[in-house]
């Protein structure tokens, strides 16, 4: 955890304190005084002396206080430990009340970001993870190896049920017939001109059909968010019942509680987690935002938000792309390992925690974020295959049309795996629709803001 010092609390320590003191000694205390109130507020304390007589708890919320440790005064970053029993074990939200919960409204702090937790083996246990996961989608969908790809309907909202399950049919049956997935857009529910329960047995009937024609399994993310639960369930057994595997969730807008009761309570289903609103919570366009130099703002980093995510059992997660800032110091790579790996590990330039996952699958990384044929080379090379590639524009946007679109993915994705360079083929196959892409936006992400 990193924080910064509110100015005015520093100008009141300085004018009421009654000895000489240096600005660095001033505010290395008042830093020390903010990591232990941080700790107290997240655990057991509060913000003065109470009644500490008969039956008031306080012997026994002495021996349950959160500690801090690892001080580090020159970027004002601290650890935190908790007692396991103040929390239950299988309740996100709980935690999260906890430990995320009153600090960020502490008046001697104007800033604060959490990098990172570390989950302790009852919690771990307390919680299915992943149903399905890397291996178990893998299975479902007959694919041992390489990434996955899909693709969302541009414009965003505009197509209705009818014209999205035409596009699907396009997307799966062209080039190869190797193409496997689409996805609605996050704010694609139940509209009017596009009725989830028509577009989601319309979209699955014509990914059965283009697996019968092209022999290879075909995937459908079919959102089902709804604020209401109970609603999001009722969906869920549509796509069961239509034939699907995958159901998708916002999961930051449905909240961990949904998230949660989703993953105990579905058809069996694969849940594709969207990440849609994660910026609000996560973004912090200040220089400290991997814990050198200041901090403007209170956020959570995305890294937090992939290890709740996975622990509570998503099978894929969107965790942006490796090429989409300039100084990126390996997040998207990061995030890729947290949601994989079985033993993570610290990262040597990011504040973070590392984490023994135990039993809990390796979740699908999605990488998304402007890109196109062109990226699939540097996305793969760092990311690895164990990810679903997100091509909206990168598809659609072809200068020659989708189904060109289609062959470019199909041609980039076959190239890599064969160990030949876009560079290299492109240079070989100059009439390619994998050229044309290239030429058409290059070898970087076009992000639009």
């Amino acid at each position: 955890m990193k924080i910064e010092l509110d100015e005015k609390a520093v100008r009141e320590a300085k004018y009421s304190h009654s000895k000489k003191i240096s600005e660095k000694k001033l505010r290395n205390n008042l830093f020390k005084e903010a990591a232990a109130t941080v700790a107290a507020e997240s655990s057991t304390g509060t913000w003065t002396k109470v009644y500490d007589g008969k039956d008031s708890g306080i012997p026994e919320a002495n021996r349950l206080r959160a500690l801090v440790y690892d001080l580090d005064y020159s970027k004002n970053m601290f650890k935190i430990a908790y007692p396991i029993e103040l929390f239950e074990m299988n309740n996100i939200s709980g935690l999260l009340a906890g430990i995320a919960g009153n600090i960020a409204g502490m008046k001697m702090v104007s800033a604060m970001r959490i990098y990172d937790v570390y989950f302790p083996k009852k919690m771990i246990k307390a919680f299915p993870g992943p149903k399905y996961g890397v291996p178990g989608v893998r299975k479902l969908l007959n694919k041992k190896k390489g990434c996955l790809v899909a693709t969302v309907p541009k414009p965003k909202i505009g197509r209705t049920d009818i014209e999205q399950a035409k596009l699907a049919e396009v997307l799966f049956t062209s080039g190869n017939g190797t193409y496997e997935g689409i996805k609605d857009d996050e704010n694609l529910t139940n509209l009017k001109f596009n009725n989830f329960y028509k577009r989601c047995r319309m979209v699955l009937e014509k990914a059965k059909e283009a697996e019968k024609k092209t022999g290879n399994k075909k995937f459908y993310l079919c959102n089902t968010t709804h604020s209401d639960i109970n609603e999001m369930i009722k969906r869920a057994k549509a796509i069961k019942e239509n034939g699907g595997i995958f159901m998708m969730m916002d999961v930051v807008t449905t909240g961990f509680a949904a998230v949660d009761t989703i993953r105990r309570n579905n058809p069996g289903l694969a849940i594709h987690a969207h990440r849609a609103m994660h910026g609000f919570l996560t973004r912090d366009n200040s220089p400290g935002i991997h814990g050198f130099g200041k901090l403007n703002g209170f956020s959570v980093s995305m890294i937090f938000l992939a290890k709740l995510f996975r622990l509570m059992g998503v099978d894929s997660l969107h965790g942006g792309s490796p090429l989409a800032k300039m100084e990126d110091y390996g997040e998207a790579e990061y995030i890729c390992h947290a949601l994989q790996d079985k033993k993570l590990m610290p990262h040597p330039k990011i504040p973070t925690l590392g984490q023994d996952w135990g039993s809990i699958k390796p979740v699908w990384m999605v990488a998304s974020g402007g890109l196109h044929p062109g990226d699939f080379e540097s996305v793969l090379s760092k990311l690895g295959e164990d990810i679903i590639i997100q091509c909206g524009g990168g598809l659609l946007g072809h200068p020659d049309g989708v189904e060109a679109g289609v062959i470019a993915i199909e041609e980039a994705r076959a190239i890599y795996e064969k160990g030949i360079s876009v560079r290299k083929f492109v240079k070989d196959h100059p009439e390619s629709s994998l050229a044309h892409a290239v030429k058409h936006w290059g070898y970087g992400p076009k992000i639009v803001y």
